[in-house]
């Protein structure tokens, strides 16, 4: 399942990272520890080290690991923090989250994706709480969040989302509707008062959710 040459791909990755300007140790250990190409079509498991996105199931990807460690570097959570994450998907983002001993949940909008994701933290023995449904929404009943991502293109900030975030807590989340997003990281400041700050152009593909339109 993940032998030397994973291992020594993964350390390879975790360098390349370095020189793209990851900081985070804690981050990088995360990456240099999850099998990536464990979450990987058979296709493409001669590429699960590169820095590349690559297809999945339904229609998605699997994000470019620098976009992983990316946005989790952003979250600047520490152990034990409550963790949302909106678009499970290949379920790779939720096992690096889920390797800075965070208390992850998770929410897919596509069936096949979030039952091929359980089936492989059941594997990895990775425990984070994984559901179906509408990311929009996120999942009240669990809030407040020191950290929500959101790993698939938004058209808007959901102010769900933002109603979830515990104050000090960070939203890191691209928007724009397209195939450019703008990486950003929202701030909940006090109960009605939020920051937010831009970390420049990714691409994603598209949220999906039966949704309302809500924005701050």
């Amino acid at each position: 399942m993940d032998n030397y040459k994973h291992q020594g791909l993964r350390k390879r990755l975790v360098e390349e990272l370095k020189g793209l300007g990851i900081k985070n140790t804690s981050v990088l250990n995360a990456i240099g520890t999850i099998p990536r190409h464990i979450f990987m079509d058979s296709a493409f498991l001669n590429f699960a080290y590169q820095n590349k996105a690559f297809p999945i199931a339904s229609g998605q990807t699997i994000s470019q690991p620098y976009t992983v460690a990316k946005q989790t570097e952003l979250l600047n959570l520490k152990p034990g923090d409550n963790v949302l994450e909106i678009g499970t998907g290949s379920g790779y983002q939720t096992a690096v989250l889920c390797a800075l001993n965070l208390k992850v949940y998770s929410i897919e909008r596509q069936r096949m994706l979030f039952e091929n994701a359980r089936k492989i933290f059941k594997k990895l023995n990775l425990k984070p709480y994984s559901t179906y449904g509408d990311g929009f929404k996120g999942l009240p009943g669990y809030a407040p969040f020191e950290g929500i991502i959101v790993t698939c293109g938004a058209p808007y900030i959901p102010k769900e989302l933002l109603k979830q975030l515990k104050i000090g807590g960070k939203l890191v989340i691209p928007v724009n509707e397209g195939d450019k997003q703008e990486m950003k990281v929202v701030t909940r400041i006090s109960e009605k008062h939020f920051e937010e700050e831009n970390y420049g152009g990714f691409s994603f593909v598209p949220m999906l959710e039966n949704r309302e339109r809500r924005v701050y």
